[in-house]
């Protein structure tokens, strides 16, 4: 839903307790178990981290009862279209030869001897 790549999920419940980590086989063993196992009610915020995109989402968890038939979950706010990579910022002066001071290459057609 979050159109995430490699997603790291901690509970910010100042024990940096990790949910869901980018590392293979890190986490695997919360695959099957509730959110309600880690203590997370009504209320809780996680923290999602998506390094390779470059972008962190905070994800507040409220309890409903009022989801349609079959609907699991619902995602209300800012959507993955306006989240994402920063994009690069445009090089506005051309630097050479690592200075920036704004001299020219010599043009000179003098004669060497």
């Amino acid at each position: 839903k979050f159109a995430m790549v490699a997603p790291d999920v901690q509970i910010e419940d100042g024990k940096g307790t990790i949910l869901i980590s980018s590392e293979e086989g890190e986490t695997e063993a919360n695959n099957h178990r509730k959110l309600s196992d880690f203590g997370i009610r009504n209320g809780t915020r996680l923290q999602a981290d998506d390094f390779l995109q470059d972008y962190t989402l905070l994800i507040n968890v409220l309890h409903s009862e009022d989801l349609e038939k079959d609907v699991e979950f619902e995602v209300v706010g800012d959507t993955p279209e306006r989240i994402g990579p920063k994009p690069s910022e445009p090089t506005s002066k051309n630097i050479s030869n690592g200075s920036d001071d704004g001299a020219q290459p010599s043009t000179s057609t003098g004669n060497r001897q």
